[in-house]
């Protein structure tokens, strides 16, 4: 048994609060209009609901929630089957009115009532029927799925916040491939990440895909083997593998034909990463993941420009500054995108960027490349050029940044010489 225990029952919400206040070490009731006392008893936190039935009215975002009176009619307005399953404490009987044991066994998702009953009385199971397949590996059903593709358009009454908490809960799945596949053959991504569904129709520059998003989702299951592979390791990472899946939504909207059967996809990047600030912003996401994934997606091809290794110290340092502390994310990025077929390009391509991480390093080795800053600071520019606050202390900065990118760290009489000859030859 774990630690985690749901309850059901016909009392309601003020006789549970009865009944456990001097039982329970803590209880917590903002879940009350919705039936719900959460508590904590030693080790094990409880939540216990009164049977309940609820449906969205068509207009509304929020549920209405009424009680029930019996468990079987509880256990049907749940979302599948497999969920739709109690064991009666006391006479230790499974109660399984829905044959959620089957389901279970067969590894398949069907809803107690009629699928359309069950997704009209909440939409948002449309969606944990894609997590779900993405976290269990489960099959939907035929009709389940019949029912999704009908009724896609009623995910749009729910907020954007339980919109976006089901779709890190299936990209951060296991599987997360079988649930993103499910949202698109249901027309439910083009409502929660209309982006991913362009690309199922373009073609890549290569023509070796089927298209650019079966692509994306080979880029999504590497991303998440490098988790676990390349150092440093991590657990499952939402911002890599969201950064993963968006990385080349600016491919649709970039697509030029240049002569016979030539395709090119010029600054998608850029494009992708203002698209992908866009929809995580709709998303409700906050402004830290937002720029970590558009920062990711902006950056995932500059690597293509290091050639055979031709950068200078200089391009090296502002490649690390301008990943700042996404470098990690992006050089596991960078490796996944590489889905090429020729097991003697992907080899190449690995070396050279086993070659760009080990400048990185070397650099990093002798100077502070984590944090670079120019040689001289705000208060050092002012007393040499003798100027107070003001916009000429931000360019000068800007000048000894460049500078300090460019050469590396200098001696401060060097740094200072330059400033004076800087200011000098100003218009």
């Amino acid at each position: 048994m774990g630690h985690d225990l749901d309850f059901t029952t016909n009392a309601r919400p003020d006789d549970i609060t009865k009944l456990i206040t001097g039982w329970a070490d803590a209880i917590w009731d903002v879940g009350r209009e919705f039936g719900t006392i959460a508590a904590r008893h030693g080790d094990f936190d409880i939540e216990i609901t009164t049977y309940r039935s609820e449906e969205y009215d068509p207009d509304s975002r929020k549920p209405a929630v009424e009680y029930g009176d019996t468990l079987v009619g509880d256990l049907g307005r749940r979302d599948f089957t497999v969920n739709s399953m109690a064991f009666t404490l006391g006479v230790n009987e499974l109660i399984d009115p829905f044959n959620g044991t089957s389901d279970l066994q067969a590894r398949r998702l069907m809803t107690p009532a009629a699928p359309e009953q069950s997704f009209s009385d909440d939409p948002l199971r449309m969606m944990r029927a894609a997590r779900f397949a993405a976290q269990l590996g489960f099959d939907v059903a035929e009709d389940v799925v019949t029912a999704m593709t009908a009724m896609n358009e009623r995910i749009s009454i729910i907020s954007a916040e339980r919109v976006r908490d089901e779709i890190i809960k299936l990209v951060m799945a296991d599987f997360p491939r079988k649930g993103l596949e499910l949202l698109g053959s249901t027309g439910l991504a083009e409502h929660v990440l209309p982006e991913i569904v362009g690309m199922k129709t373009t073609v890549d520059e290569h023509n070796r895909h089927k298209d650019v998003y079966e692509h994306t989702l080979m880029v999504v299951e590497q991303a998440i083997d490098l988790e676990k592979s390349h150092e440093p390791t991590s657990g499952p990472d939402f911002i890599l593998r969201f950064a993963a899946l968006m990385h080349d939504i600016g491919k649709p909207k970039t697509r030029r034909f240049e002569g016979t059967n030539r395709v090119t996809f010029h600054h998608h990047e850029v494009v992708g990463a203002k698209m992908t600030r866009k929809r995580m912003k709709a998303l409700r996401f906050s402004n830290d993941e937002i720029d970590q994934v558009s920062t990711l997606v902006e950056l995932h091809l500059r690597f293509h420009g290091y050639g055979s290794g031709e950068w200078t110290d200089s391009a090296v340092r502002r490649y690390v500054r301008d990943a700042g502390d996404q470098l990690v994310r992006l050089h596991k990025l960078t490796r996944a995108d590489c889905t090429t077929r020729n097991a003697r390009k992907a080899a190449a391509l690995a070396r050279t960027y086993d070659s760009l991480e080990a400048r990185i390093a070397d650099l990093a080795a002798h100077e502070e490349l984590a944090s670079i800053r120019p040689d001289l600071d705000g208060e050092q520019i002012m007393e040499i050029l003798g100027i107070g606050p003001g916009r000429e202390v931000g360019q000068a900065y800007r000048f000894l940044l460049d500078l300090r990118l460019d050469r590396g760290p200098l001696d401060a009489d060097v740094a200072k010489e330059a400033l004076l000859a800087w200011w000098a030859a100003r218009p």
